[in-house]
């Protein structure tokens, strides 16, 4: 879900039980869902063989694979078959770019190629990121600092309006405080003209003065 701290940036979306998504839940491919194994734990007694086994040790931190989406779950992870294990990605580690669901960046059938992230033997999990091979696109806004920007009002809320600042597709998006729009009139999908004025790449913020 969209989460703004203290409302001077960049929304975050990320998924609303984002830290369970951070592991990846390793079983081969089975009659049972891969998000129904996730949300209950895995299957109840259920030991990974010897040859499971041997694949997870083979698998190191950093290396690049290539699998297909198997499953997006309801709560927003991604399962992806990386050769008859089913690997995990969560929500934030699908794009740099701020995104509502893992549809906007993948579908069921789709190969990806991701790093992986962890491996985690004992748990048999293994979590990636398509994310970690892709710069990261947020630094590029410093030039354009000062410079007037056109983009449509995505949200408004008590403090502010949130306005994409690129003309993209799940651009980023930076927040115009209400302090710099006293007696205007603003809904979702006005144009505004709009400043940067600061770019937080560690937070993940933008924030934003009317063009002047």
């Amino acid at each position: 879900m969209p989460c703004e701290a203290g409302g001077t940036g960049v929304r975050a979306n990320i998924a609303s039980d984002g830290r369970r998504g951070r592991d990846v839940l390793g079983r081969p491919l089975g009659t049972a869902g891969a998000a129904a194994r996730y949300a209950g734990g895995g299957v109840p007694g259920r030991a990974l063989d010897g040859r499971e086994l041997e694949f997870l040790r083979s698998l190191r931190r950093g290396r690049v694979v290539t699998g297909t989406v198997i499953e997006i779950a309801p709560f927003g992870v991604t399962f992806v078959d990386i050769g008859g294990f089913t690997a995990m990605i969560n929500i934030p580690e699908l794009s740099w770019r701020p995104i509502g669901h893992p549809s906007d960046v993948v579908a069921v059938g789709r190969r990806i190629t991701a790093e992986i992230l962890d491996v985690d033997i004992e748990r048999g999990r293994v979590p990636l990121s398509i994310k970690a091979l892709q710069p990261d696109p947020l630094p590029e806004l410093r030039r354009r600092v000062g410079q007037p920007i056109t983009g449509p009002v995505t949200k408004v809320a008590p403090f502010g309006v949130f306005v994409r600042v690129e003309d993209i597709e799940h651009g980023f998006e930076g927040l115009l405080p209400g302090s710099e729009m006293a007696g205007m009139a603003v809904e979702a999908g006005d144009r505004l003209t709009v400043n940067i004025v600061h770019v937080d790449v560690t937070r993940r913020r933008i924030r934003l003065a009317l063009g002047r």
